[in-house]
């Protein structure tokens, strides 16, 4: 198991976390000096907050972890590609590298939809690694979105 491997199973797990409080199974680590200083999963429907995603909650931690708001030197592993909020989050915090595992054809921001991470037009370019332990996120992805429809089926049969 390669390092990025091993880091986004920590993702995962987070992930799975927000899967079973109901949230959309988004999780994200943050790293610095092969150390997990934040770790955080999706809470917008529980905070309720539109701006409760994974990577702007590790973000956070990882700041305070630190001390400081740039992040430099550490990598974020996330189970989704970033939204363009999270990336514009990601590169004002001057995090180093984003380490992601499925894309977001609906509101990716570092390839599927839009190249905001390594934009040469920002002040600051991440390094983006794609495709990490893929087939695990995005199943988590579908089983969840599977399951809300089947609930929904449901509560319209009863009703």
């Amino acid at each position: 198991m390669t390092k990025d491997e091993f880091y986004m199973g920590k993702a995962l797990e987070e992930a799975r976390t927000a899967y079973v409080v109901g949230e959309i199974p988004i999780g994200a680590v943050i790293i610095y000096e092969k150390k997990a200083i934040a770790r955080a999963y999706n809470l917008r429907e529980s905070l309720p907050c539109a701006t409760a995603h994974a990577e702007l909650l590790a973000i956070e931690k990882a700041c305070r972890a630190l001390g400081r708001w740039r992040l430099t030197g550490c990598t974020l592993y996330v189970t989704v590609e970033p939204c363009p909020m999270c990336a514009g989050a990601i590169i004002n915090s001057r995090l180093d590298r984003v380490v992601y595992g499925c894309d977001d054809p609906k509101a990716g921001a570092a390839r599927s939809l839009f190249h905001l991470l390594d934009n040469p037009a920002l002040n600051h370019q991440v390094e983006i690694t794609a495709g990490v332990r893929e087939d695990e996120c995005a199943q988590l992805m579908k089983d969840f979105f599977r399951a809300r429809r089947q609930k929904a089926k449901e509560t319209q049969k009863t009703e």
